[in-house]
């Protein structure tokens, strides 16, 4: 090795070792410790920490609770992820033409993307309220009742869901917008020379070209989906009877709540897995419908 040669690679190291580091003790070092907790018995407290190999992974597959909790997750995931991919879709769309005050509605439309969970969450938990919320009002002027939304176990994920399909739209809509800004005006001139419809322009032109845009916004929307937290958390915490319960409140109610670390490490393992295999069939897949 010549002295360049490991003058370069000592630079390397140089600019490399910080993120190395920090990636070592906040991501690879969680997640090999966690895969060892899930193999003990522990409460986080005491210093015994008994082996207990695949028991949790089996009071898993027995526990009822837990498949409940999958449900309701894969339900919250299925239930949110494309109605709101569609709705910031259709807006980017419309927002993306010349019209009078776009500007703001983009911004409003935005606007809860950087607003916290805790306040979206709590303000949503009194526009649900069925005795003084604001959506009790407009029920009211059409002449519907409000139901107990966030105290029915028919009506509690369903509000999850609305809140949280409110508070991700704009953040869509704003990268489908970036998407729809880069294709180029001429592929439309040409569309219109052809006599192509706006809904044929749509569907043969703007939506294969926003192909990479929407298999980014469809990844990352369903990791967010099964890694739902806050806002179940404090509207609902799980309830009314685990009916609004997701995967990972589930996971922080027994690891801080009951204390039950190692079945909780078990848990975040699994969940870990599930969205490696689920991103993996999507990246997979993406090579039938995506076009760079």
């Amino acid at each position: 090795m010549t002295r360049r040669t490991r003058r370069d690679a000592l630079t390397f190291i140089a600019f490399v070792a910080p993120n190395f580091l920090l990636l070592a003790v906040f991501t690879f070092w969680p997640v090999l410790y966690s895969l060892y907790l899930s193999f003990l018995k522990w409460n986080m407290i005491a210093k015994a920490k008994p082996f207990v190999g695949l028991a949790n992974y089996l009071t898993m597959v027995t526990d009822p609770v837990f498949w409940l909790v999958v449900r309701n997750t894969f339900a919250l995931a299925a239930g949110t992820v494309f109605i709101k991919l569609a709705l910031a879709l259709a807006l980017a769309v419309i927002l993306n033409r010349r019209i009078a005050g776009r500007s703001l509605y983009r911004a409003i439309i935005f606007s809860p993307t950087f607003t916290t969970s805790v306040a979206v969450a709590m303000v949503w938990g009194w526009i649900f309220d069925p005795n003084y919320g604001l959506l009790r009002v407009f029920l009211h002027w059409v002449g519907l009742a409000s139901p107990n939304w966030l105290g029915d176990v028919h009506w509690a994920l369903p509000a999850v869901m609305i809140v949280v399909i409110w508070s991700g739209l704009g953040y869509d809509m704003v990268i489908f917008l970036a998407g729809l800004q880069g294709i180029p005006v001429e592929l439309y001139d040409a569309a219109r020379v052809d006599g192509a419809s706006p809904w044929q322009t749509f569907w043969k032109l703007t939506f294969p070209l926003l192909s990479p845009t929407t298999f980014f916004l469809v990844v990352t929307s369903i990791i967010g989906a099964l890694k739902a937290f806050d806002i179940v958390f404090i509207m609902t915490d799980g309830g009314p009877l685990n009916s609004s319960n997701v995967y990972v409140l589930y996971l922080y109610q027994n690891a801080f709540r009951w204390f039950k670390t190692g079945y909780a490490s078990a848990l975040a393992l699994v969940l870990f897995v599930v969205i490696l295999a689920i991103t993996a069939a999507q990246v997979r897949l993406s090579k039938r419908w995506v076009h760079y």
